[in-house]
């Protein structure tokens, strides 16, 4: 192999391997921003997750106030109607409002004990 040849070869590996040094170098800066956003993205992640878990639980509680609620608003119509069957009227759909004349109704009696189940 000639001299000049070979001082060639040896500039253009030389070129070749500055431009892979340079390629390295962008693909380990591409890299490390990577690793800060998926850092960044998982903290993130997880501050979304813990959120979303304390509005899951506050809803959880939100509902169940307010089947409580309804439930005692169901139970002082159902109170209502009993107290207005012990003073002598029916509260069934078949007579409702009419005077009871002393006797026990069967179709009052089952409406009041489905409604207290």
């Amino acid at each position: 192999m000639k001299e000049g040849n070979f001082l060639d070869k040896v500039i253009e590996y030389e070129q070749q391997l500055d431009s892979m040094h340079k390629q390295f170098r962008e693909i380990i800066g591409f890299v490390a921003k990577m690793t800060e956003e998926n850092h960044s993205l998982q903290l993130e992640n997880h501050h979304l997750r813990a959120r979303l878990d304390e509005l899951d639980l506050q809803a959880a509680a939100d509902k169940k106030t307010a089947e409580r609620s309804q439930r005692a608003d169901v139970g002082e119509g159902v109170d209502n109607l009993a107290r207005i069957y012990n003073e002598g009227f029916h509260v069934c759909n078949v007579h409702y409002g009419s005077t009871r004349k002393g006797e026990d109704c069967l179709f009052c009696l089952s409406f009041l004990s489905k409604q207290n189940l």
